[in-house]
């Protein structure tokens, strides 16, 4: 089964032609359920203070900018609820499908595995973690499950070789692929995992959504914005995770906030998406966005395993 999802992608007719996301069709919308911690009402735009002191800074989104679950919609004279239910440090809105399993309990690894066809077999939904070498993902990982080494992490990027599943609560799977852009590892090697990863994209019917990590500590690069375009054309569901945001760049060495570089990537993804994939700021020093991340994939995994 593929997750049903608010957004369709549409493949560009000519190399120059943007990729186009229209809505595709829902259920009604439900009532909306209570606040919760992770949810935060948007506040004003803000001045960014480059102080080195973290701080996180929530500012007003226009509604063409959010991303709504599946299951949600939008109504003329709802503008206000919606916007009140937008999880903090992102642009996601938190829908019908959010319900009281967001929660890790238990996580344990099952296995490592080179080709698709090796992984569990069990059906169960899955989210896969993917970035550059050196993004943080085992780090994100072991912050998700407050554990701190299930994953094991590394000053030395390349240290993710296999696709890596990790059961949670006996009932989904977070997968840990490998890092790319890694420079230094041997071309057979870096191709290899390349190779591998996107067959897992493309052949995983249980995979409910690719998380794709971005450092937000420094500038755009290149080989992320290639990696959501080819997600993208591949229909495959995204969520844009955005790591080390509790680093902070002094100004006057021309260093930028974090907020400043996920702002710039929003405006370079806008030049090939003609609406906003989903997108969280996260720290795994911090735990900045982990209980907003869980609460995402919460209303993503059950709303897949009801359609």
């Amino acid at each position: 089964r593929i997750l049903p999802r608010l957004l369709s992608l549409s493949l560009p007719s000519s190399p120059t032609s943007k990729l186009l996301i229209r809505p595709s069709r829902l259920p009604p919308r439900g009532p909306f359920l209570p606040r919760c911690a992770a949810l935060s009402q948007l506040a004003a735009p803000q001045t960014v203070d480059h102080s080195d002191e973290p701080q996180e800074v929530q500012v007003k989104l226009p509604l063409d900018r959010l991303f709504l679950p599946p299951g949600a919609s939008v109504t003329p004279g709802d503008e206000e609820v919606v916007t009140a239910r937008v999880l903090k440090g992102s642009n996601i809105v938190l829908g019908t499908y959010a319900r009281g399993d967001a929660q890790v309990v238990n996580a344990d690894f099952i296995k490592s595995s080179v080709r698709p066809d090796d992984c569990p077999r069990d059906g169960l939904p899955e989210f896969a973690l993917v970035g550059r070498s050196n993004v943080g993902k085992s780090s994100l990982l072991n912050s998700l499950v407050r554990r701190k080494r299930l994953a094991l992490t590394s000053k030395k990027p390349g240290k993710t070789q296999c696709i890596n599943h990790f059961k949670i609560n006996d009932s989904w799977y977070l997968v840990d692929l490998p890092g790319y852009g890694y420079a230094s590892a041997p071309q057979v090697a870096r191709k290899d995992w390349d190779e591998f990863t996107r067959n897992y994209f493309l052949s995983r019917d249980n995979l409910v959504s690719v998380f794709l990590l971005i450092d937000a500590s420094i500038p755009a690069k290149n080989i992320d914005l290639d990696y959501a375009s080819w997600l993208g054309q591949n229909k495959v569901p995204m969520t844009l995770v955005f790591t080390k945001c509790d680093k902070r760049k002094k100004k006057k060495n021309g260093g930028k906030r974090p907020e400043e570089n996920v702002e710039c990537f929003q405006n370079l993804i806008r030049e090939y998406f003609e609406a906003a994939p989903p997108w969280i700021m996260t720290s795994s020093v911090t735990n900045q966005g982990r209980d907003e991340i869980l609460l995402h994939m919460s209303q993503l995994r059950n709303y897949w395993r009801k359609h």
